[in-house]
């Protein structure tokens, strides 16, 4: 299939019809909540599963929850650090996953979180040494890794994208879990991920073109760390804000669809195959996300490289499943890569959904200005700067969360 350039270029943008929301596939048109819920919406999630993300198997699995570190006196005394590993059970093996949780302390418990995946270990997100430090795969361009292994050099480096110490002065934990413990980010080393593991095949697994993908599996884990809150007495499980960035922002918004029990959902800079409409080729397209990452999605979403508009989805209708939860999408200036205003009008499409439980959503025609929150349950910034998740970014997600949590 002939490559296609990036476009960065307004003028170029193809004309497209975005698949109507509320219009079922026999021509049902949804008026009421009703026929939303029963009907509509799980047409729209089984698009998803079997044209981008795959399906996740329906297998009976148990967990056991090992908490294997904590210190009630981190950010001077401010909060106690939880080390826990998720043991995921299914025939007889065990298939563990290493969750770090931030809890404020003197506070009324139980408290809402902010949960998210990490991109290089939770050692990396702070540098409190006693955080372990992660023994998976990860990528050798990342800082202080050799050989696909982590280093204590690569302690802290990715400080700056979790301002852990401002969460908890907020009065929220903040737990986190390296994506690699889920599925290693390569399309070859699927074997060692939960997906192999999961999979009735083992190591020599092979995946159905609706078979899940990595983001799949992501989300899933997502899901895994809700199962332990629901046993955490320090957290309200009915205040759980699911967070990513970038591709694991994509992970946020499936996660979020799938799993209810996620009280908000928050997508920043996210791009193709996140919040970004498809049908706008603009930046990343599905044929170059599916080229460079073709283990994140489902193989059917391969067939339509170049041929978006045959797509029975389009990524407004992703944010719609998260209807009438709040979510927040957020995109950066630079960034054009992510396609902003392809995130926007997701963004703004998705209200038709939130006006029928009488919610307002994104009321802004136009793209706004830069380094302002706006909308109501659909929350939406541009802010100034590149493809990051930054302070800026986390201040106006506790915002959002403050105020939805108070209605």
């Amino acid at each position: 299939m002939a490559e296609r350039k990036a476009n960065y270029d307004e003028s170029r943008v193809p004309e497209y019809v975005l698949p109507p929301i509320l219009i079922c596939s026999d021509g049902t048109e949804v008026k009421d909540i009703k026929t939303w819920e029963e009907k509509r919406r799980p047409e729209i999630l089984d698009l998803f599963c079997r044209y981008v993300y795959g399906y996740q198997p329906e297998i009976d699995i148990s967990l056991e929850f090992d908490e294997f570190s904590r210190n009630e006196g981190k950010f001077d005394d401010k909060a106690t650090m939880k080390q826990v590993t998720i043991n995921v059970l299914y025939k007889k093996k065990k298939y563990p996953l290493e969750l770090l949780l931030f809890v404020p302390n003197n506070v009324v418990k139980p408290v809402g979180v902010f949960v998210g995946l990490n991109f290089q270990g939770n050692h990396t997100i702070s540098d409190d040494k006693e955080i372990k430090i992660s023994t998976r795969w990860i990528t050798s361009s990342a800082h202080g890794v050799i050989n696909n292994k982590a280093t204590e050099e690569s302690r802290s480096s990715q400080k700056s994208r979790w301002p852990v110490r401002e969460i908890i002065e907020s009065g929220y934990a903040v737990a986190t879990m390296y994506y690699g413990d889920l599925e290693p980010d390569h399309h070859q080393e699927y074997r060692d991920g939960i997906r192999a593991f999961l999979h009735p095949d083992g190591k020599n697994a092979g995946f159905k073109p609706d078979d899940w993908g990595a983001i799949g599996a992501w989300a899933w884990g997502l899901s895994r760390m809700m199962d332990y809150f629901e046993i955490d007495p320090d957290i309200d499980e009915k205040k759980v804000v699911v967070v990513g960035h970038s591709r694991l922002g994509k992970t946020a918004l499936w996660a979020g669809a799938l799993d209810r029990r996620f009280a908000i959902v928050i997508s920043n800079s996210s791009g193709c195959g996140g919040a970004a409409l498809s049908r706008r080729c603009f930046g990343e397209t599905v044929y170059h996300i599916n080229t460079a990452f073709p283990h994140w999605f489902c193989d059917n979403f391969k067939n339509f490289n170049n041929r978006e508009n045959e797509l029975p989805v389009d990524q407004h209708m992703l944010i719609s499943l998260i209807t009438p939860r709040p979510v927040y999408v957020a995109s950066a200036t630079e960034d054009l890569w992510a396609d902003p205003k392809g995130e926007f009008l997701s963004a703004k499409n998705a209200g038709v959904v939130y006006s029928l439980y009488g919610k307002k959503g994104l009321e802004v025609d136009w793209m706004p200005e830069s380094n302002k929150s706006f909308g109501d349950y659909i929350g939406y910034h541009i802010r100034s700067g590149t493809h990051d998740i930054t302070l800026f970014d986390w201040w106006q997600y506790m915002n959002f969360a403050e105020r939805h949590f108070r209605k």
